[in-house]
């Protein structure tokens, strides 16, 4: 078990300790849930309140928030609290699973294959021909890679990911469980004689960027030709979609059941809401936000939000639902 004190919690912040507390901490917790072992967070004005009936001893605060720890207490305040919150869990962060041997005796690995030092290769895995894992690569339980796929060095998939043949995957990305990356793009034609649908192959690859994280559950199809693009530092959510030849910037995040259509441009820091689609062929340029459950079919300027559906200017769509709702009084 892990065991801090408000002291020790303060130095690893590097934040400033107000009041003070003999309690240890030992968990950490939302607000309202907390026991007098936890640590909990106020990083808006609007959880303050909670602070006098919470049980917690111990909270991390933003320094824009004017309040009194109280008796047997203490505050680390922050300048970003959220920043700091995520700094403090990984203190409290559990072990990784184990592996018994590095390489299960039930594992597939091709003659050919490069295993680089340090790899670990869980049960009933397959690596292919001519498959590269560089040093410190971690592939759970039934973990597929097939041939001529080359993954950087600590990138972790866990159970159940499978990465299709060619794929180029950086170093330090994580895929949870069931990450499909390289399938077939979705694409087909009317046959001649009108008996049916012809399918498109689809000859490219995926290229995944260092520093990815792809949540479980998500597919990135293989390009047509050349290649899907996942730029440096995209943090994509469980039940993401992501189509053929599309090409992600670096540091875009897509949220849970989100989804690019083939061939869709996304700049560096673009931020795409839940359930949001974009439709094939838009360019999303950098530093723009979609709204949750928008569906953009229209190019979006740098640095523009949009919301609804059809996608449109968030400032122009605010207005257009404050009429609509005047409309219905």
């Amino acid at each position: 078990m892990y065991s801090f004190t408000a002291q020790q919690i303060n130095e690893l912040l590097n934040g400033e300790l107000l009041g003070n507390t003999t309690i240890e901490i030992t968990g950490v917790e939302e607000i309202r849930n907390a026991s007098s072992t936890d640590l909990t967070f106020i990083g808006n004005k609007k959880y303050a309140k909670f602070w006098a009936d919470s049980k917690a001893s111990v909270a991390i605060i933003s320094d824009t928030i004017v309040l009194e720890p109280g008796d047997n207490r203490a505050f680390v305040k922050v300048k970003n609290a959220d920043l700091a919150m995520a700094k403090l869990l990984e203190a409290f962060k559990p072990p990784m699973p184990v592996f018994d041997t590095d390489i299960h005796p039930t594992a597939i690995i091709h003659t050919t294959a490069v295993i680089g030092k340090g790899v670990q290769i869980g049960a009933h895995c397959y690596v292919g021909k001519n498959v590269v894992l560089g040093d410190g690569v971690v592939l759970y339980h039934n973990v597929s890679v097939f041939d001529d796929t080359i993954i950087g060095p600590q990138t972790v998939a866990w159970s159940g990911t499978v990465i299709r043949e060619r794929s180029q995957i950086g170093a330090q990305c994580i895929f949870h469980m069931n990450v499909s990356i390289g399938a077939d793009g979705f694409g087909y034609c009317p046959s001649d004689d009108g008996s049916g649908l012809v399918k498109i192959p689809h000859i490219g690859n995926v290229v995944i960027g260092n520093a990815v994280e792809i949540g479980a559950n998500s597919c990135i199809d293989r390009a047509k030709f050349n290649s899907t693009i996942i730029g440096d530092g995209c943090k994509i959510d469980n039940l993401v979609q992501i189509g053929h030849n599309s090409v992600m910037g670096r540091s875009c995040v897509m949220a849970g059941h989100s989804g690019l259509a083939g061939s869709v441009t996304l700049g560096d820091g673009v931020m795409i809401g839940g359930s949001a689609s974009i439709n094939d062929h838009i360019t999303v340029e950098s530093g723009a936000t979609v709204g949750g459950g928008s569906g953009v079919l229209n190019n979006v300027k740098a640095g523009q939000t949009v919301l609804g559906y059809p996608a449109t200017d968030a400032r122009e769509m605010m207005k257009q639902w404050v009429a609509l709702r005047r409309l219905v009084k």
